[in-house]
């Protein structure tokens, strides 16, 4: 079963066992991918969505949770910092789990060195080769602080 299926089965879950707060999350999740699924089909490619490119939407939509956490923190507004936190823990059950910072620092090294990279002109070489190996897996700020601090150091 794909990921898809297996979020529109836990949406009708949700909806049956009248679970309001889970029903909306799961509703703006589909309606992600329907929108990408659209975008995909404006192109004219076909408009199924690989697993792969579903968990891109949802670590999309995990990351626009965390930002807006950060942000109504910041502006004092706990209790919608705290709802969008709660969406965020629903999304990151759908998603793989996340590498500790120590496998991506090994992982950027070994892309630094691999690209041959020396200064900081050439982040954008490493940043593409460590995320050949660390999309989904790696927060992509995390791989850019850690590409940084390597090439900082050469």
């Amino acid at each position: 079963m794909s990921l898809k299926e297996t979020l529109s089965g836990d949406l009708k879950e949700a909806m049956k066992a009248g679970k309001e707060f889970e029903t909306g999350v799961f509703r703006m999740i589909i309606s992600a991918l329907h929108n990408k699924e659209i975008e995909k089909k404006g192109k004219g490619a076909e408009p199924t969505l690989s697993d792969d490119e579903v968990l891109e939407v949802l670590a999309k939509e995990a990351k626009k949770r965390k930002e807006a956490a950060d942000v109504f923190s910041g502006a004092g507004r706990s209790e919608l910092a705290e709802k969008e936190l709660k969406e965020l823990d629903l999304i990151k059950k759908y998603l793989p789990e996340q590498l500790p910072a120590e496998e991506v620092d090994k992982i950027v090294k070994a892309a630094v060195e691999k690209t041959g990279a020396k200064t900081i002109k050439e982040f954008g070489k490493v940043m593409a080769e460590a995320m050949k190996d660390l999309k989904g897996k790696a927060d992509a700020s995390a791989v850019s602080e850690a590409a940084k601090k390597f090439l900082a150091n050469e």
